[in-house]
């Protein structure tokens, strides 16, 4: 029993002699290669936040332009609501019914063309949301790529100087 906690100990004491060994000192080039690859990703990730304002901009641009749309499509059929409910007020008594029908059906137009527009504009800006996460995306993966390139030149760097 005792050699075998001796023997516990023995390499105890050995891996945290191991642990404490210092690291091997940057070379130049090493410092140098990290420096490099440390701009880079500033860079890159700089270039990814500009590509994402944009985008994030495209998306807020397309959805007031939808609202718009939708706005000014609600105000157009309202307007021809109006009116048609107008002719029903002004008719006679004896044309109060077809008026009412015709009114019914200029109704239904309206609505119809209101919920046209409103799917264009909500189709548009699903398209514009899509486009700008597409962007995002080819951003993060560039980002990425400079970040592993970096990387690699700083492992590179390392092995040459071992």
């Amino acid at each position: 029993m005792s050699k075998l906690l001796a023997a516990l100990i023995a390499s105890l004491f050995a891996s945290m002699a191991m642990a404490q060994a210092s690291a091997p000192v940057a070379t130049p080039a090493v410092t140098k290669a990290e420096a490099k690859a440390d701009k880079a990703d500033t860079k890159a990730a700089n270039s990814e936040a500009k590509a994402d304002a944009k985008a994030d901009q495209k998306v807020s641009k397309a959805q007031a332009k939808a609202d718009k749309k939708k706005a000014d499509a609600a105000n157009d059929a309202a307007k021809d609501k109006s009116k048609a409910q107008a002719k029903v007020d002004k008719a006679d008594p004896e044309d109060k019914a077809k008026q009412s029908a015709k009114a019914e059906k200029t109704a239904a137009d309206a609505n119809a063309d209101q919920a046209k527009a409103d799917v264009k504009a909500d189709t548009t800006v699903a398209k514009t949301k899509a486009e700008a996460h597409k962007d995002k995306t080819k951003a993060a993966i560039k980002t990425d790529k400079t970040k592993a390139e970096g990387q690699a030149d700083v492992d590179k760097a390392a092995a040459k100087s071992n």
